[in-house]
């Protein structure tokens, strides 16, 4: 236990910034500066409309993050465990609150990410160059002018990109940057926003990014104790966004167009000499979606909120492995996934106080594949959300009831799931305690469930199609305190404590059934998990130009497999997999005219690759540490920004997944000019 405080006093961040509306924080967000966390501050009232506290990484914060991709920023986030298998091509996801990855929503302005596949979102895809707020809710929203998708996940991560500012005269932003480091990094990107006319303007974001993924490794398994080099994590990628965002009367609206291209090996799992042995894992992958959104009040009291999306989805997955002398392994799969989504939400305010919602969703999936048997399952989906929020004086209420409704169209019909429809309920409250300080008490209360993906139901040889959702109840109290000070070197501070139980009911898990390559799906799962997360934030004006910041967070999880039935008893009140019971990270960051500097620790406590805790699966506790440090040089016509960061600072050997070792230190530098 000493050690394990001591790794706590020195680690772990909250980020916590005020709540605000899109459309606010359009007309707030005028210019980056090195003085932005008091911009944070300045937003105060603002907190009014929350009902729940939630995380937020502003744009200034995002860029003294050490890494490329948004699943290098929510890492930083309390309650999140990042599944990393290893190397810039590495497919990453994350698990919120030990309830898994499927129940993660991922939006991008506010259209849900989908993967009716699998049900997760690889956050590797998604670049940090033109993001302008990453957030996370626990339960969902305060806001009940959103899709009726917003309401039907356990946690939601919202990715929000930025919006272009033109400021005096100008009529276009171009922005240049250009990255290089280990792991023979090739990383361009440019970014072109353009001022069509007073109410209407465009962005055009192109990005590059090339790596060999090769990095050494030490492994000290099986006796075994050397060197080695990961060589199979190279991945060529092209990312291409273009954004149209206009202005109506009483309202907005916008326009994107998002594709992603890659081409990547997929590094494998090291086992004992297999990083001698022919390994080839090939994925190729090219996404494109087209959505659209429109917010209009129609009068004071009534508005609507319309999103619209079209997604197409292409995998190809390639595996020619040889596991021993006489035993190898080959696929060839293409999987191609079809969505067309839309919904529309309505508001009614009945009173200043109390406001109405109803929103209504429509989405439509189709798997197809080259598999032997293919099902070609097809998933129609609608959602209704009925929602009421209440503010009088201190007190703030939110309520609302789902309702989801699945059907499932496969080729052979013998094998169709059948149809779903579920009701949950939500329920959110908070309180001010007191009168001339924010200081609150809140809880929630959620039910959801997860419909079970198409590999869950469908996949050959593995898939049940008499399988059950999984149901989730979600159990929440906390208080939040955030002062702002007029005098003294500690202008502002901010704390959040929040204890959350958890229950999973009918957990869809795999069990093998007699071959060793023949496995079924159950629902027999049921787990119960239990936590505390604790946050602060601070920020200091040391002297005129220098501005010192802080952010701390510290997380504890119990997260028990409390399933008999087939599992017997062996497994019985483990901590499920790859949920450490410690974790937290620290980011400490100075700012002085033009100059910059930032560090960050990263914790993640002792865990295990299997819910039998057993020595064979013991996952050892890892702590990293960064650097980032960023000089700004104003020019006549221009603005440079040069950068280096340091990852992994004292070359710490550690697994996230069980096999699939991470980089050690690595560097990178960038130069970014602004026009």
């Amino acid at each position: 236990m000493k050690k394990i405080f001591f790794s706590i006093k020195k680690l772990l961040i909250l980020y916590f910034i005020l709540f605000f509306y899109f459309i606010q924080a359009q007309k707030n967000s005028d210019s980056i500066s090195i003085e932005s966390l008091q911009d944070v501050v300045t937003f105060g009232k603002k907190k009014s409309l929350e009902v729940i506290p939630h995380q937020q990484i502003s744009k200034e914060e995002l860029d003294k993050v050490n890494g490329l991709s948004v699943a290098d920023a929510v890492r930083l986030f309390s309650g999140v465990q990042l599944k990393d298998y290893g190397g810039v091509g590495g497919i990453k996801t994350v698990n919120i609150r030990g309830m898994g990855s499927q129940h993660v929503g991922v939006f991008y302005d506010g259209v849900s990410l989908g993967n009716a596949q699998n049900g997760t979102v690889d956050l590797g895809k998604f670049s940090l160059d033109n993001m302008e707020s990453i957030s996370l809710y626990n339960g969902q929203k305060s806001e009940i002018l959103q899709s009726a998708k917003d309401f039907a996940t356990a946690s939601s991560i919202y990715l929000k990109s930025k919006k272009p500012i033109f400021l005096e005269n100008k009529k276009n932003n171009i922005g240049i940057q250009f990255r290089t480091g280990s792991f023979a990094l090739i990383n361009p990107s440019v970014l072109w926003e353009q001022k069509i006319s007073p109410t209407l303007s465009s962005s055009l974001n192109l990005e590059y990014l090339n790596s060999n993924g090769k990095y050494k490794f030490r492994y000290r398994k099986n006796g075994l104790d050397t060197i080695a080099i990961r060589t199979n994590g190279n991945i060529s990628a092209f990312r291409a966004e273009w954004n149209l965002n206009g202005i109506i009367k009483n309202g907005t609206w916008s326009l994107k167009n998002y594709y992603y291209d890659s081409d990547r090996q997929i590094p494998g799992a090291v086992i004992k000499n297999s990083y001698q042995r022919y390994q080839f894992e090939k994925q190729w992958d090219r996404n494109y979606f087209v959505q659209g959104t429109l917010e209009k009040d129609i009068n004071p009291r009534y508005k609507v909120l319309i999103h619209a999306k079209y997604a197409n989805d292409y995998t190809h997955y390639y595996d020619h492995t040889v596991l021993g002398d006489y035993v190898s392994k080959h696929f060839d799969n293409v999987y191609k996934q079809q969505e067309f989504y839309i919904s529309l939400a309505q508001q009614y305010k009945l009173f200043d106080f109390w406001n109405i919602a109803l929103a209504t969703d429509y989405q439509f999936n189709h798997l197809t594949t080259n598999f032997y048997k293919n099902r070609n399952p097809k998933r129609n989906a609608e959602w209704v959300a009925l929602s009421s929020n209440f503010n009088w004086n201190r007190l703030k209420f939110q309520t609302s009831v789902l309702g989801s409704f699945i059907q499932d169209q496969v080729a052979d019909q013998s094998t169709e799931a059948n149809s779903r429809n579920e009701f949950t309920p939500s329920f959110f409250a908070s309180y001010k305690l007191l009168k001339n300080i924010y200081f609150t008490f809140h809880a929630f209360y959620k039910q959801i469930f997860r419909m079970p993906t198409f590999n869950d139901l469908y996949y050959t040889e593995i898939g049940s199609s008499n399988l059950k959702p999984e149901y989730v109840s979600q159990y929440d109290i906390g208080l939040h305190i955030s002062h702002k000070f007029s005098e003294g070197i500690l202008t502002n501070i901010s704390a959040t404590v929040d204890g959350y139980y958890n229950e999973v009911k009918d957990k869809i898990v795999a069990f093998p059934r007699g071959q060793q390559f023949r496995w079924a799906m159950f629902n027999i799962g049921e787990v119960k998990i239990r936590g505390i997360e604790i946050s602060t934030q601070s920020t200091w004006q040391l002297m005129e130009h220098m501005q010192m910041y802080t952010h701390i967070n510290y997380t504890f999880e119990s997260a028990q497999d409390v399933t008999g039935g087939l599992t017997g008893q062996s497994t019985y009140k483990n901590q499920i997999p790859y949920i450490p019971k410690n974790s937290g990270n620290l980011l400490v960051g100075s700012t002085f005219k033009t100059w910059d500097l930032s560090y960050s620790l990263v914790y993640t406590g002792s865990r295990y690759s299997s819910s039998e805790n057993i020595k064979s699966n013991y996952l050892p506790e890892w702590i990293t540490h960064d650097i980032n440090f960023t000089k700004l040089i104003p020019m006549k016509n221009m603005n440079l920004k040069a950068g280096i960061e340091v990852s992994n600072l004292f070359n710490k050997q550690y697994e996230i997944v069980l096999n699939y070792p991470m980089p050690g230190r690595s560097y990178r530098i960038s130069l970014r000019a602004e026009l």
